[in-house]
């Protein structure tokens, strides 16, 4: 499949972009991602090594749109899982419920 990425037209294909990927460790996600076999790489990283570009050379979308016409599965953002923070009022009983214990 004929695509534009960065102004440069590429010839890809879903077993070339597989081949590509072997091998490749993916970075931490913390943007747009496609799944790629059975890893997720973020959609830069995917891009930076189908093209041989730098990543300031193309947007996320160019990549998206054209993995999505190859059949890949993109996500818009990384699954984040909800971080527990303590309220100031609770971090303050903690503080105060230890200095307790001590003395």
């Amino acid at each position: 499949m004929r695509c534009v990425i960065a102004r440069y037209p590429f010839d890809l294909t879903k077993s070339g972009v597989l081949a590509s990927m072997k091998g490749i460790t993916p970075e931490l996600i913390t943007g747009e991602s496609v799944t790629i076999g059975r890893r997720r790489y973020p959609v830069k990283q995917v891009g930076q090594v189908i093209t041989r570009q730098d990543r300031r050379d193309f947007t996320g979308g160019e990549v998206i749109r054209a993995m999505t016409r190859l059949g890949f599965t993109c996500h818009a953002h990384p699954d984040a899982t909800p971080v527990r923070v303590p309220s100031p009022l609770q971090s303050a009983s903690a503080v105060l419920g230890a200095a307790a214990l001590d003395g």
